[in-house]
């Protein structure tokens, strides 16, 4: 049974993920400059209080989605199965972390990441054309930039840690946990942008699968100078 202690933090936790979904959402849909924290608040259902109790500024709170999703990947390679190929548990955590709704949120790269696969599966032409213009204002704001190195940062301590954990290696000492961890962000950043430049709404998950299979693969130069897989 969960302890008092592991129900609050599980609410706390909760809660800073509604408002960064919130803030996201609304920076999107409406500018960055034309959404204030009394506005992402109320989408939230809590006080500007509250808010503030959890982020300083906005900026803080949508680079905080990309720190909760890396979280919950680096849990899901720590609960894969024993045995299983490590770069297996990588894509499935990874994947089940990037399904559209999954409630997480953002960074640079991911806080498209939840709006890229939910659009595939929504709607096409316009309304895609202006989500994706939407996000690429928002991580365009300055005022993002630095948090979003912040995020980054923590994220690729967090899956080094848990790749050690997998691996047995050190998490510091070791090379290996540290490039896996770069070599993730940098798939998924890769899969996101990919998505966000498509003239059509462009499945996420398939994107993702084929950048990991590649990866996983050792990056292989493609036999045909032309092959590609549809997204």
């Amino acid at each position: 049974m969960p302890t008092s202690n592991g129900l609050r933090e599980r609410k706390k936790r909760e809660t800073r993920v509604a408002l960064s979904l919130a803030t996201i959402r609304l920076c999107v849909e409406r500018g960055w400059e034309n959404v204030t924290i009394e506005d992402i608040a109320a989408a939230a259902n809590v006080s500007v209080r509250t808010f503030r109790n959890y982020f300083s500024n906005k900026a803080e709170a949508i680079a905080a989605a990309h720190v909760e999703r890396t979280l919950r990947i680096a849990d899901g390679i720590r609960a894969s199965p024993p045995g299983e190929p490590l770069w297996e548990s990588i894509v499935a955590a990874v994947r089940a972390n990037f399904a559209p709704g999954d409630g997480a949120g953002d960074g640079a790269g991911d806080s498209a990441g939840d709006s890229a696969g939910d659009s595939a599966d929504d709607g096409a032409g316009a309304e895609f054309g202006r989500w994706r213009d939407g996000v690429a204002l928002m991580l365009a704001e300055p005022a993002l930039q630095g948090e979003v190195l912040k995020a980054n940062a923590a994220a690729q301590d967090e899956l080094a840690r848990a790749i050690a954990e997998r691996t047995g290696a050190h998490p510091t000492r070791d090379v290996y946990p540290k490039l896996v961890a770069a070599v993730i962000g940098a798939g998924s950043a890769v899969a996101i942008e990919h998505c966000l430049r498509a003239e059509q709404p462009t499945h996420l998950d398939q994107v993702l699968r084929e950048v990991f299979d590649r990866l996983a693969a050792g990056l292989p130069v493609p036999s045909d100078r032309g092959e590609h897989r549809d997204h």
